[in-house]
């Protein structure tokens, strides 16, 4: 998969193994911690991308307990898809 703009441009992803299209959205859920360290290696740059409610950053990474977080301003986030269609 490539893209051909920045990924905060659009959040359209598709499934690679079904061929479903999907939007990923973040909800802030109020909480925040400090400390994010993103992980070591980065995710690939062709994996869905989402982007913070509280501050638009694309840093947003999946913690070890599954729980999304902002690396930039620290939110806790709710993750939902939304615009599913089955491939």
């Amino acid at each position: 998969m490539s893209y051909t703009c920045t990924p905060n441009c659009c959040f359209n992803h598709v499934c690679g193994a079904c061929g479903a299209t999907f939007e990923p959205v973040t909800r802030a859920t109020g909480r925040t911690v400090g400390g994010i360290v993103p992980p070591d290696p980065l995710p690939d740059a062709a994996d869905p991308t989402v982007a913070c409610a509280r501050c638009d950053s694309t840093q947003v990474y999946l913690t070890a307990e599954n729980a999304a977080v902002c690396a930039q301003c620290g939110a806790m986030l709710e993750v939902e898809l939304t615009e599913i269609h089955p491939g």
